[in-house]
């Protein structure tokens, strides 16, 4: 391919085509003097006009052609010459875009560095897959650690809701004949090995385990299936204190992130493959999804709320567990809550449409993402989840970016050296006016150097299963319902996995703030309350900071007091765990107000708590307020 040296523009691209096409295309300047001696047959002024690509049998191309057929000696790029010979109106539409730029080449050369940057080489995303993995162990840590306190209260043998019980249920259908061998199917746990509380909790510590040898960077693709395959097992058995959406988001973030993930023992060595492109690709949807779907169910839900920018006036005092910014945040202006709504929206629906454009629209997106996730962090309690959603956002940032934001030391332990060394020498040779643009090979590009990504013929059929289930659930999302017969079975097939799934938090405003408290006595007459450690309860109790831990029993307390006790089954049997003083319910909670003796009886009874106001929480001291609304579960005792 002949092209016009001294054009900024051309020489950018060129860089990134010589790339693509691995030295199968040789890339010389028309200013070189062998060209014209070489190439006779080709006027000087068409070199000055469109690029010329030169077949090895001597046919010549021109302008847009010249270019789609240059990427016929790319892997990735073979379908753009199709499309222009065979798409209609593709060719006359792309012919007449290249001779506009043709003809306006600094104002495109200008317009491509503002929205690719300085650096025509492809980014790299070496380092940026590691650092991702590394933050992916991280918080697959920080879920087992934060599980593995709490398990034997909630599903313990003497928890709220047994595991054991529910296995016990299975294998009583399994011994009356109504389900077979695909119960593994149906119930994909490791407890079918057992459900004893030495087995859970092992089951935890094991994961926290395999998170830090993630962490250290030892073999990530074993690391990760094992780490998925149990925190499926156990949200399988923890039933409704496992059910989150940051909980399917850990499981298909760590499902594709196996996929990501190179297949070696080690994270850092020099001879590392850059990631595969459509497990990067598959991530970036996640992302997209789990955004645009967030906002999309808020707008579709009809909530008034949304739709008159108002949610969050009251968002900040009716959240699960609010923190004691979110009190601050609850005092601000009506003004400033309706323009964060705006602004929230804009991240949630327009931004991540960023995610697929050029490398600093890329980059937009993900600080905007980080801006929104931080201020949610600041001002409520969401376990792991924005840790998780910011862990994604990072993804969009390449090597050099990240370069400029991690410290040189750390760099040096995740392999970014290697990677930056080759992708600095990569951008001072483009600034280089040579005979033949070479941009040298480093270890990610040595040819015959072993292959450690996942084969497409694994990557394929994984992305077109995620593909046909999630674009349906996008498109459900926006009102169309149409799924076909077998995309709906696909579907059902795998959702027992739950690794392909939609997202939207708070589609429906829940206000005002019900809030159940749990009452003993001894005597029927002077009645006590249990305290949680983090729900609001006492009305002084400043809001605390808890993520990335969540107390699942005081989140599930949250979405019992939306419904009547009969709609939840598991508040009953806590309430006997608390009438029979059972110490593995009771290290779910902050105060016990019988130290010596369980309660004889037990009530729970239903208010409607509020923020304080900067004046009222002057003169009382009090974070809260509140007004009894009724009873919610009446007085019980054990027989």
């Amino acid at each position: 391919m002949i092209y016009d040296g001294e054009c900024n523009f051309c020489k950018f691209w060129v860089t990134r085509w010589q790339q693509t096409t691995a030295g199968r295309v040789d890339y010389i300047d028309s200013q070189n003097p062998k060209v014209a001696g070489q190439f006779p047959e080709i006027p000087r002024e068409q070199f000055d006009t469109a690029v010329q690509f030169i077949e090895t049998d001597g046919t010549v191309h021109s302008g847009a052609e010249a270019v789609f057929r240059s990427l016929t000696y790319s892997r990735s790029w073979r379908w753009t010459y199709w499309l222009y010979q065979h798409a209609p109106g593709f060719a006359p539409v792309t012919e007449f875009l290249y001779h506009l730029v043709a003809k306006h080449r600094t104002a495109a050369s200008v317009l491509t560095r503002l929205l690719w940057g300085q650096e025509g080489a492809l980014p790299s995303f070496v380092f940026s897959r590691a650092l991702f993995l590394r933050l992916v162990g991280i918080i697959y840590l920080s879920a087992f650690v934060s599980l593995g306190t709490q398990i034997l209260g909630l599903v313990g043998s003497h928890g709220i809701l047994p595991a054991k019980n529910m296995m016990e249920a299975v294998h009583e259908q399994v011994a009356q004949g109504q389900i077979g061998w695909e119960r593994y199917h149906l119930v994909p746990t490791l407890s079918w090995v057992s459900a004893s509380d030495g087995f859970l909790q092992g089951l935890c510590w094991v994961g926290a385990a395999l998170s830090v040898v993630l962490i250290i960077g030892f073999a990530p693709a074993p690391c990760l299936f094992l780490l998925w395959l149990i925190y499926l097992s156990l949200s399988v058995v923890c039933q409704e204190f496992l059910g989150f959406q940051w909980d399917v988001l850990l499981l298909e973030t760590g499902f594709l992130a196996i996929f990501l993930s190179p297949l070696q023992l080690r994270l850092r060595t020099g001879n590392l493959e850059p990631p595969s492109r459509i497990a990067r690709w598959l991530l970036w949807w996640l992302l997209f999804r789990l955004m645009f779907e967030s906002g999309v169910v808020k707008l579709a839900s009809g909530d008034l709320m949304w739709r008159h920018l108002t949610a969050l006036n009251v968002h900040y005092e009716t959240q699960p567990l609010p923190t004691w910014i979110g009190w601050y945040a609850h005092q601000a202006p009506a003004g400033f809550q309706k323009l964060s709504t705006v602004l929230m929206f804009f991240i949630e629906l327009v931004v991540p449409f960023c995610i697929f454009g050029p490398r600093r629209v890329r980059f937009f997106a993900c600080w905007s993402f980080i801006a929104l996730q931080t201020f949610i962090f600041l001002t409520g309690n969401y376990c792991f989840f924005n840790f998780l959603a910011i862990a994604l956002s990072l993804l969009l940032l390449d090597d050099a970016a990240l370069r400029r934001l991690v410290p040189a030391r750390f760099r040096r332990k995740c392999l970014m050296e290697d990677v930056i060394e080759i992708q600095e020498t990569e951008d001072s040779e483009k600034h280089k006016t040579l005979p033949e643009i070479t941009v040298p090979r480093g270890p990610l590009q040595q040819p015959g150097a072993a292959r450690l990504n996942w084969s497409k013929w694994i990557l394929v059929p994984v992305a077109a299963v995620v593909l046909l289930v999630s674009v349906p659930q996008v498109f459900g999302l926006l009102g169309w319902r149409a799924w076909p017969a077998w995309d709906l079975a696909l579907y059902e097939w795998i959702s027992p996995f739950r690794s392909v799934n939609s997202y939207g938090l708070f589609a429906v405003m829940t206000n005002p703030r019900f809030e159940i408290i749990v009452q003993g006595s001894d005597d029927g007459q002077m009645w006590k309350d249990y305290e949680f450690k983090y729900k609001p309860g006492e009305l002084k109790r400043r809001p605390k900071f808890v993520a990335p831990h969540q107390p699942r029993l005081d989140w599930q307390m949250w979405f019992a007091a939306l419904s009547a006790y009969q709609e939840n089954p598991w508040f009953v049997n806590f309430c006997i765990r608390l009438l029979q003083g059972e110490p593995s319910v009771l290290k779910l909670m902050d105060r016990n107000p019988f130290p010596q003796r369980p309660p004889r009886y037990l009530r729970a009874a239903v208010y409607e708590y509020h923020f304080t106001n900067f004046k009222e929480r002057r003169e009382s001291g009090n974070w809260w307020k509140r007004e009894y609304k009724g009873e919610y579960l009446p007085e019980i005792s054990l027989k």
